[in-house]
């Protein structure tokens, strides 16, 4: 079955909308998209470091042409609504991030996410003013397009040296009253912190699953108020650790025990429908 560009933001839209919370999950290809619809999954959500990562690049590495022309791979991959991690928007000014916008929706994508990162070591994030600057076009640009698009504001106060949750609320409300559909935080230390941004904000919360010692479980964080639970890199790490393991055990000792852990090849064809 094919769903229009609008069905797809329709159907993300009510994933929103409905009860409980929802896992979208990060692919990197379509074998790892497909699977992920094969095993019941309701929306994907692209990650910019698996992106980068799996053509040998870093996270940033990829350009805004490069990061739409893999987000449309996912997008055609499957029928599952398709959100992307645009990281900042690929340029400083507001009028960039709001182009960046309109091509993600000629790409096919139902949804993005902005972060406030600058991408300068010295001064990592953007000032309050322009953050909110930058977020209040992305969402002028959004809400005209025709469809229900997404728009996720990302802030990153605490992924840096001396982060501080209440600056972290004061930036997500501000996104939140600049029009963001979506707000999120990646970092939250603990399960006090989800719940203090979820009471503090009205739309619907993202949570980051996939750093170390700071996930929980998805009945955790809906008891907490999040929505959204995307997994970052994690699923893409996952999938490599076990590449690694594999390939380690060939190389050092010789041996292929690995197969006996390993999915048959008729079960991921399966999942993948082809």
């Amino acid at each position: 079955m094919n769903f229009s560009q609008k069905e797809k933001a329709a159907r993300f839209r009510a994933l929103h909308d409905g009860p409980g919370a929802f896992v979208i999950p990060n692919p990197w290809d379509i074998a790892s998209a497909r699977i992920l619809d094969g095993l019941g999954f309701e929306a994907l959500a692209t990650s910019s470091a698996a992106s980068a990562c799996s053509v040998g690049r870093r996270d940033g590495g990829l350009t805004r042409d490069e990061a739409l022309a893999h987000a449309r791979i996912i997008v055609n991959a499957t029928d599952l609504p398709v959100s992307a991690d645009l990281e900042r928007g690929f340029g400083d000014a507001p009028e960039i991030v709001a182009e960046t916008i309109r091509l993600a929706a000629d790409a096919g994508l139902v949804g993005c996410t902005i972060e406030d990162t600058t991408g300068n070591q010295d001064k990592p994030l953007y000032d309050f003013g322009l953050a909110v600057e930058r977020i209040a076009a992305a969402a002028q640009t959004a809400h005209a397009l025709g469809l229900p698009f997404i728009l996720t504001a990302r802030a990153h106060n605490l992924m840096y040296p001396n982060p501080s949750l209440e600056d972290t609320i004061i930036r997500l409300q501000a996104f939140e009253r600049a029009g963001a559909d979506v707000l999120f935080a990646p970092g939250l230390p603990d399960l006090n912190a989800v719940r203090a941004v979820c009471t503090a904000l009205s739309k619907p919360v993202n949570f980051m699953a996939g750093i170390k010692d700071k996930s929980f479980s998805v009945a955790e964080l809906a008891d907490a108020g999040v929505k959204r639970i995307s997994l970052a890199t994690s699923l893409y790490r996952a999938a490599m650790t076990g590449f690694l393991e594999a390939a380690s055990e060939v190389k050092d000792s010789g041996q292929f025990r690995f197969l006996d852990r390993c999915a048959s090849t008729p079960a991921l064809v399966k999942l993948m429908r082809i």
